[in-house]
């Protein structure tokens, strides 16, 4: 599962945009749109070993959680 095992943050979707043409401020006459795909916009989630309760376990945790201090690493 791609989901953070602390705050819970996980995949969410969105819209890939294909445009053609140039820019109104290139000199152009603007941008079309000619396709909307879905797409998937995935946590950064990294595998580390966490001191849990007193005990030691490999659990996936995005980098905001590891950034912000919200883990003990296991060294």
């Amino acid at each position: 599962m791609r989901i953070c095992a602390i705050c819970g943050k996980k995949p969410i979707t969105g819209n890939r945009i294909a445009r053609r043409g140039l820019p109104k401020w290139k000199g152009g006459v603007g941008l079309k749109t000619t396709g909307i795909t879905r797409r998937r916009f995935f946590p950064n989630l990294q595998k580390i070993r966490v001191n849990l309760k007193g005990s030691i376990k490999t659990v996936k945790v995005c980098t905001c959680c590891i950034q912000a201090g919200k883990i003990q690493k296991v060294l």
